[in-house]
């Protein structure tokens, strides 16, 4: 999975050109991912990211089915190209999402079925002479790039899996347009748009048979996990307002939107 925003000249790795490529992992310095303020995540990291960041949806286009589709992401900055958790290069949070966990790898989709593990070229890692090889004398792939492998499949894996529990909510029409609206130090209001939630009056509208079934399918749980997440946005506030005065915010909201062109978020 390509994010725009963090993977700047991702490459497919190939044993010929890249036989004596070396990278400096694991990544020490997560100043690459200054200009990230979203960040999908897997619905198996629901429990972990919901401690610590705000997960909401965010529309993804079409399917390949040519259905309308939506993501979660975990939620990063309260403006465009803002990463709240980056602290002079190291990650404010203990968890960090599986996809940039496995950074400067990511993946590259060749077609429904293949996909190819690529490398961001452009982190300044790569190409270190004290770094990690990716490929044996005989061009096999190296212990590492093996590693990579397998958790690039396992969260592709992953990935799929998600796309079936989005679609589920979409099926339901259990998601509204949101808006966090919040009252900055200076009286200024700051407002954070463009994303989806889950709507807990249309979730308390389901019928028995449904709630049993969103419960047994794990897609239950992953809705509470979502809403719980949704109270670190303050925290988020809080950072977000120490750049501007030394108090934190004085006031949140939330309230229906109309449907946002695509804003501060990136998935």
């Amino acid at each position: 999975m390509i994010n725009q925003n963090l993977h700047v000249q991702p490459v497919a790795l190939d044993s010929v050109p890249h036989r004596e490529l070396r990278l400096a992992v694991p990544v020490a310095d997560w100043s690459v991912a200054n200009r990230l303020n979203a960040l999908f995540v897997a619905a198996a990291e629901f429990g972990d990211v919901c401690r610590e960041y705000p997960i909401v949806f965010v529309r993804a286009g079409k399917d390949t089915d040519g259905r309308e589709s939506i993501a979660p992401i975990a939620v990063m900055g309260l403006s465009q190209d803002q990463n709240l958790f980056l602290q002079g290069g190291a990650w404010r949070a203990e968890y960090m999402p599986a996809v940039l966990r496995l950074y400067p790898f990511c993946i590259g989709r060749i077609d429904a079925e293949r996909f190819a593990i690529c490398v961001d070229m452009s982190w300044p890692g790569v190409g270190q002479p004290e770094g990690a090889r990716l490929f044996d004398a005989d061009g096999k792939q190296t212990e590492l790039l093996n590693s990579v492998q397998k958790q690039m499949e396992t969260l592709e894996g992953e990935v799929q899996r998600t796309r079936l529990v989005c679609q589920r909510l979409l099926e339901l029409d259990l998601l509204r347009d949101m808006r966090f609206d919040a009252t900055l130090p200076d009286g200024r209001q700051h407002s954070v748009d463009g994303f989806l939630t889950v709507d807990e009056t249309k979730m308390q509208a389901l019928s028995d048979e449904v709630i049993g079934e969103l419960h047994r399918s794990g897609v239950l749980g992953l809705i509470h996990l979502h809403w719980v997440s949704m109270g670190n946005m303050r925290r988020l506030l809080q950072w977000h307002t120490e750049g501007v005065a030394a108090a934190p915010a004085t006031a949140l909201a939330t309230a229906p939107a109309q449907p946002p062109a695509p804003a501060v978020l990136n998935g």
